[in-house]
């Protein structure tokens, strides 16, 4: 299966997905990509803009995830009302994006807003999560609301070594990464689905 793993960080959310897809991940800022790609060394990486990637590669894959950046949605941006800042509204763009025009499966993943959600979507894993196939209520908890203070405690949950992370902001980058678990359920649920989708497609024939 061909897989676009877009705003992709460091690949917490690809961490479990294995090595039998054909994966390509977009991230913009070059020493995130480099260590995505010495985790990934199969994928191929690409340092460059994910908005546009997807409007102009979309029809080229089977599955499409998506982490358009968050801190503009957050709860904790309004919270502390500091340097407010409008909305990013590429979230929702890529959203109405994909549901028009995509004809694979797609996840697109975010925070939980301080408003409500413009167009609905399935809260998993304390993130929202917008797709085009059915997926089950939350099975992880994220602890990073109880843990903001304890960096490596939370790269440990996640799986991470710090000293991995050379040249980046290393809580951002934690703090941005997806539970590989949820990753993992989120495309196990697509794969199953675009599966049972070709098998009855086949006996049409």
């Amino acid at each position: 299966m061909k897989i676009l793993n877009l705003y992709a960080g460091i690949g917490g959310n690809r961490k479990l997905w294995g090595n039998e897809h054909e994966i390509t991940a977009v991230e913009l800022d070059e020493d995130i990509a480099a260590i995505y790609k010495d985790f990934y060394p199969t994928d191929k990486v690409i340092v460059g803009d994910a908005h546009k990637y997807l409007l102009d590669n979309y029809k080229e894959f089977d599955f499409i995830w998506s982490s358009p950046p968050c801190p503009t949605h957050s709860r904790i941006n309004f919270n502390f009302q500091k340097n407010l800042k409008y909305p990013a509204m590429e979230l929702y763009q890529e959203i109405i994006f994909l549901r028009q025009w995509f004809k694979g499966k797609y996840c697109v993943e975010n925070v939980i807003p301080y408003y409500p959600p413009l167009i609905p979507a399935k809260e998993y894993d304390r993130h929202l999560f917008w797709t085009n196939f059915l997926i089950g209520t939350s099975k992880y908890t994220n602890v990073q609301h109880i843990l903001r203070g304890d960096l490596q405690t939370k790269a440990k949950i996640k799986e991470v070594e710090l000293d991995d992370l050379k040249k980046v902001n290393k809580s951002k980058v934690i703090n941005n990464m997806v539970n590989s678990k949820t990753g993992q359920y989120i495309l196990d649920c697509a794969t199953n689905v675009i599966r049972k989708e070709k098998t009855e497609q086949t006996k049409l024939f």
